[in-house]
C-alpha cells in the first residue's frame, strides 16, 4: 500500500487530503471519504481505508476547509453548503488523477457526511456507488430527538454567534460534543464518550466550533435528494442511534431507487469500533467491490 499527500486547491481554501493506493493495480477504482460533524479524517476513518485498500480499492481521504491541515476560517465551522462544495471539488480532483480509474468512483460518508454523499451523488450521475453510514437525514429530525431546552440553548448560542459575525468579531464558540446538559451541538448520552473515543491521542483537534454550526443544522435536509440518486447505495443504520432516528433513515432509504439498507442493533458511534466494526467493514467492502467491478465492466 502506498500513501500520497494529495490536497486540492481551487477558488476556495486548500483542502488537505491523502491518496491511498493498493500495490497490485495500476488504475484501481477509488472511494472518496470524509468525516462527519466537526471531525477530521484521522478519527476512525483510516481503519476503513486500510480494509478498502486491502480489497483492491484506492481511497482518497480529505478534510474540509477549516479542519485539520486544510486552510480556511473560521476554524472548525460546520457549514453544510461549504462542505458540499468541498465534496464537489474533491470529486473533480480525483477524476483528474492518473493513478485511479475515474469511471469507477464511489463516495463514502458517515453521520453528517452521510448526508453530503447523498446530495453529491444525486447531483452527479457519474458516481458509481455510495456508502452512507449512520447518515444524517435532516436537521429537523435530528433536533426533534433533542430536549426542547437543549434546542433553545443551541439556538440562542447560534444567534449570538451570528451577531458577532455580522459585526465582524471573532466567533462565539461552543462545544462540538458534550454530555447531557452541556452547551454543545451533540449532547445525547452516547455522544461524548462515543465521539471522543475516535479522536487520536496525538490529535491537535479541539472540541469547539462557532455556534453558527448549530444554527445552520435545521436548514439542511439531504434526505430530500434521495430519490434522485441513480447509482447503488448502501445505508448502514443503528437502531439505537440517539442522533439519527431510525425511522428517518428508513424513510430516506425507501426513496432511493437502488438501496441496500442494513440495520444494526447499535448506537451512532459503535459502527466505528468493537465487534460492530468488523461486521460493518466487511459489508461495506463487499458492496464496494461488487458495484465498482460492475461499473468497470459497463465502462468497457
Amino acid at each position: 500500500m502506498k500513501k500520497v499527500s494529495a490536497g486540492f486547491s481551487t477558488a476556495v481554501p486548500r483542502c488537505d487530503g491523502e491518496l491511498w493506493l493498493p500495490d497490485d493495480d495500476p488504475r484501481p477504482p477509488v472511494v472518496i471519504m470524509a468525516h462527519g460533524f466537526g471531525a477530521e479524517r484521522t478519527f476512525g476513518l483510516p481503519a476503513f481505508a486500510e480494509r478498502f485498500v486491502a480489497a483492491g480499492i484506492a481511497v482518497y481521504l480529505f478534510d474540509y476547509r477549516g479542519f485539520g491541515a486544510s486552510g480556511g476560517y473560521p476554524r472548525q465551522l460546520v457549514h453544510p453548503w461549504r462542505h458540499l462544495q468541498d465534496w464537489r471539488n474533491a470529486l473533480a480532483y480525483v477524476r483528474g488523477l492518473e493513478q485511479v480509474d475515474s469511471a469507477r468512483i464511489a463516495l463514502w460518508g458517515s453521520s453528517f457526511s452521510g448526508g453530503h454523499v447523498t446530495v453529491t451523488a444525486a447531483r452527479d450521475r457519474g458516481v458509481a456507488a455510495v456508502v452512507a453510514q449512520v447518515p444524517f437525514v435532516s436537521g429537523i429530525s435530528t433536533l426533534a430527538a433533542q430536549s426542547p431546552f437543549d434546542v433553545m440553548r443551541l439556538s440562542w448560542a447560534g444567534l449570538r454567534d451570528l451577531v458577532r459575525l455580522l459585526t465582524f468579531r471573532a466567533p462565539y464558540r461552543i462545544g462540538l460534543v458534550g454530555r447531557p446538559g452541556d452547551v454543545a451541538v451533540m449532547t445525547t448520552p452516547e455522544c461524548y464518550d462515543g465521539y471522543m473515543a475516535l479522536v487520536p491521542e496525538q490529535s491537535r483537534w479541539e472540541n469547539t466550533t462557532p455556534a453558527l454550526s448549530g444554527l445552520l443544522l435545521p436548514l439542511y435536509n439531504p434526505g430530500s435528494y434521495a430519490a434522485d440518486i441513480r447509482c447503488p447505495m448502501l445505508i448502514v443504520a443503528g437502531r439505537n442511534d440517539s442522533l439519527i432516528p431510525i425511522a428517518a433513515v428508513r424513510k430516506m432509504a425507501g426513496r432511493v431507487p437502488d438501496c441496500q439498507l442494513e440495520e444494526f442493533d447499535c448506537n451512532h458511534f459503535e459502527p466505528y469500533r468493537d465487534g460492530w466494526f468488523e461486521r460493518n467493514v466487511e459489508l461495506q467492502s463487499a458492496f464496494l467491490q461488487r458495484h465498482l467491478r460492475s461499473a468497470g465492466s459497463a465502462a468497457s
